[in-house]
């Protein structure tokens, strides 16, 4: 009778602890909010900063540096709306989201230096939403209690789980990064592969790679791996989508395949193999390198091209490369890799039909 009564408290209040809400829908939600504020904010910064290189210093390349700057600062605000949105909360817990994912992401804990980033802005969103949802609208005072339980909890996460979360992904991440220098053939294997992969799968590869903190020949190993699914996908199911699916796939999101990759899984070897191959070419070869913000977007906006200008530097050598190992090779492989499992029978026309 207990059980009951609680499955039905928290179905009224539309509290669900499950992967998907939490690892797609609302890490999804994350993304966005990070699209929306820190990667924005770097395309934004990087272009007042290109403008000034080229042109000199002038209010055009100052104003886009500052908006940029703004953009990032805020980060953890635009997460908690995002997430408290995806979670389905009320008004008044959505609103004060907004200062708990400040908290969660700014907020250091009790001997731990490290802020919580974005690691921390999600957790601090998450446990204050929910904790703001179950009294949302259960007493007379509910303009004051709704907002104060979602901070006070969301408060008390930021400080002691969000800094362990944000320390924990950032030491991760750098023994990432370490590995990848002591081995880069196997881990550009590995890192293009993983990375691609979430890329396609409905959860966030760019929101992996920023609370990582990926940077250098890991970031660049899982940039090409991003670029070898989005590319990829959009050039072995041409002859499917035509020039639409190219352009919806090849800067929009190789995730729209899912449905497809569920009917037939071999079309997912494909653009992953090609990813495999071109992995250890980025890192062993041409050292390919990359900031966070571009690691896990692969040509999406191009923002993985943006992130490696960023990082690299905005030069006839360096443009060839990214055209060389993020746009060609990811097509031709992908194209050749295809080709063979149609001759062997496991692709065949209309398995990468999209509905557009």
């Amino acid at each position: 009778m207990e059980n009951t009564v609680q499955e039905s408290f928290f179905k009224r209040k539309d509290i669900e602890i499950s992967a998907k809400r939490y690892l797609q829908d609302a890490l999804s939600a994350m993304a966005m909010g990070l699209f929306g504020s820190l990667l924005i904010g770097v395309i934004l910064d990087t272009l007042g900063n290109q403008s000034a290189n080229l042109f000199g210093t002038n209010m055009f390349s100052d104003f886009l540096i500052e908006i940029g700057d703004y953009a990032k600062k805020f980060m953890g605000a635009a997460i908690g709306v995002a997430v408290a949105h995806a979670l389905k909360s009320p008004n008044l817990v959505l609103f004060t989201s907004v200062i708990t994912g400040l908290m969660g992401a700014s907020m250091t804990g009790f001997g731990i230096a490290a802020s919580g980033g974005p690691a921390g802005a999600f957790a601090a969103v998450a446990i204050g939403a929910e904790f703001g949802k179950m009294v949302s609208r259960e007493t007379k005072v509910d303009i004051i209690v709704t907002p104060a339980v979602t901070l006070i909890m969301g408060g008390l996460a930021a400080k002691f789980i969000g800094p362990v979360f944000g320390w924990c992904l950032v030491k991760i991440g750098a023994l990432i990064m370490t590995a990848t220098v002591w081995q880069p053939f196997v881990f550009g294997i590995v890192i293009s592969v993983v990375v691609g992969l979430a890329l396609t799968a409905p959860i966030s590869s760019a929101a992996l790679c920023i609370m990582l903190e990926l940077s250098g020949l890991a970031a660049g190993a899982a940039t090409v791996g991003c670029c070898a699914q989005m590319v990829g996908f959009a050039a072995a199911s041409y002859r499917d989508n035509g020039i639409g699916g190219l352009v919806a796939q090849g800067i929009g999101t190789s995730m729209l395949q899912i449905s497809n990759i569920v009917k037939n899984p071999w079309i997912l070897l494909p653009p992953t193999l090609a990813g495999a191959i071109i992995g250890p070419i980025s890192t062993c070869v041409f050292k390919m390198t990359n900031i966070a913000v571009g690691a896990g977007m692969g040509t999406s906006g191009l923002v993985g091209q943006i992130g490696t200008f960023t990082d690299m530097g905005f030069s006839l050598n360096v443009m060839w490369k990214v055209c060389l190992l993020q746009i060609v090779l990811p097509a031709v492989l992908a194209i050749a890799i295809d080709k063979l499992l149609r001759r062997a029978g496991k692709i065949k026309d209309g398995d990468y039909k999209l509905e557009l």
